[in-house]
């Protein structure tokens, strides 16, 4: 309600800043409105006395409207997939139904399972406890039970609802041992590897150029003399 469709005798006005201007006749309201070019709007109408604001009550319609579809646009609205099973049914259909049931969820959708009884199919009601619940097992990575199997005239239904897996967060720590590997021909930390099938004595230093072979060399060969002189004897 607004303007002069605000009959009160008196009101509680608060002005556009949001001042509270006090009790007055709504006449007086009416008029310092007019003379803002806003309008009187009438926002509490159950208080004693009526609680009026003064604003521009076509801005304030339009803000309301551009919240409620900001509103609408931030909703995921989750819909309900029916699937119908039987009883007897074959293995090829039972799995082309269970594959559009893990699509339903994996897509964010419930999804209601129902298996149908005809005439005597009434007496083994079991049955159909036993499928529903092959068919959570199935679908358990991807949906969880929200209602149970429960029989409903001549169908028993289960609901499914999806699961909302956690996406790993970018740049996190690579799990424990992958750390990275050595690039290919890169020489270890510890400094040169040895040649290979060569002995390394540690803190021997290699000889120098044109050096005279070391000692032990010469003693060998004198015993190898030695003992051919032994042979000649």
């Amino acid at each position: 309600m607004i303007n002069e469709d605000i009959r009160d005798a008196e009101i509680r006005l608060i002005d556009a800043d949001g001042s509270m201007l006090g009790i007055m006749p709504s006449k007086a309201a009416q008029d310092l409105a007019a003379s803002k070019n806003l309008d009187l709007v009438k926002i509490a109408p159950q208080a004693k006395p009526p609680v009026c604001k003064i604003m521009d009550y076509g801005k304030h319609m339009f803000e309301q409207s551009k919240k409620e579809k900001e509103a609408r646009k931030n909703q995921k609205v989750i819909s309900v997939k029916e699937i119908w099973l039987k009883p007897a049914i074959e293995e090829h259909d039972f799995s082309f139904k269970i594959k559009n049931a893990a699509k339903f969820l994996k897509e964010g959708d419930k999804v209601k399972v129902s298996v149908r009884f005809r005439g005597r199919e009434m007496n083994y009601t079991s049955s159909g406890i036993i499928m529903l619940n092959k068919v959570a097992d199935i679908v358990s990575d991807v949906g969880l039970v929200e209602r149970k199997p429960k029989l409903e005239g001549r169908s028993m239904t289960m609901i499914l609802n999806p699961i909302n897996k956690p996406q790993p967060a970018a740049g996190g720590k690579p799990p424990a041992g992958g750390g990275q590997q050595p690039a290919a021909g890169a020489r270890p930390s510890g400094g040169q590897q040895p040649a290979t099938g060569s002995r390394t004595v540690a803190g021997a230093k290699p000889p120098a150029a044109g050096s005279k072979p070391p000692a032990g060399g010469v003693r060998q060969a004198t015993t190898i003399n030695k003992s051919e002189d032994d042979g000649n004897a």
